[in-house]
């Protein structure tokens, strides 16, 4: 449905929110609000052992392009769905999936393909009180709380990828 052009690579780069290294921290902050999407599967697992099963949970069994280790796979609930996502996609099936996921929180959907630019369109499917974590990296996890700013900032990013936008947004918004 959407593919990420070259030439917007680099705008993923910067966090879209507070960038944490402890869960209990990030948990304690302002705007980690309910329901909470983890996109990832350390962020899911980190998540799971402070003690906060996420309402969505969206993972690929990959951590930066390479199979999560064992420990961290352990952790990992079966997915309630999977679906196809290949990298650098946004799928309709995984765009559905995440819709139909926060109405039947809690679930998990499985990502046969990559989960990374599934945080877009959880920030635009995710009510408004809402929050959503991803991973950053090499640098920990971002906390997203969902917002008019934050959709917007997400409604902008994903207008900016290639393919049927418009249709996209009638599943996510």
């Amino acid at each position: 449905m959407l593919e990420l052009p070259d030439d917007l690579r680099g705008a993923f780069k910067e966090p879209l929110g507070p960038v944490f290294t402890d869960p209990a921290t990030l948990l304690a902050a302002d705007g980690a609000g309910r329901p909470l999407v983890a996109v990832g599967d350390v962020v899911t697992a980190h998540l799971l052992d402070a003690g906060r099963r996420p309402d969505v949970a969206v993972i690929d069994g990959h951590t930066e392009r390479e199979p999560v280790a064992a420990d961290v796979a352990a952790t990992l609930p079966e997915p309630d769905v999977t679906v196809a996502n290949p990298p650098a996609t946004l799928s309709r099936e995984l765009l559905d999936a995440l819709v139909t996921a926060l109405a039947d929180a809690p679930a998990v959907v499985g990502v046969d393909g990559e989960e990374d630019l599934a945080t877009l369109p959880a920030v635009l499917a995710t009510p408004l009180g809402g929050a959503v974590v991803y991973g950053q990296p090499g640098e920990g996890m971002v906390l997203v709380p969902v917002t008019d700013a934050s959709r917007a900032t997400a409604r902008d990013l994903l207008s900016r990828m290639t393919g049927d936008v418009d249709a996209a947004l009638d599943v996510v918004e």
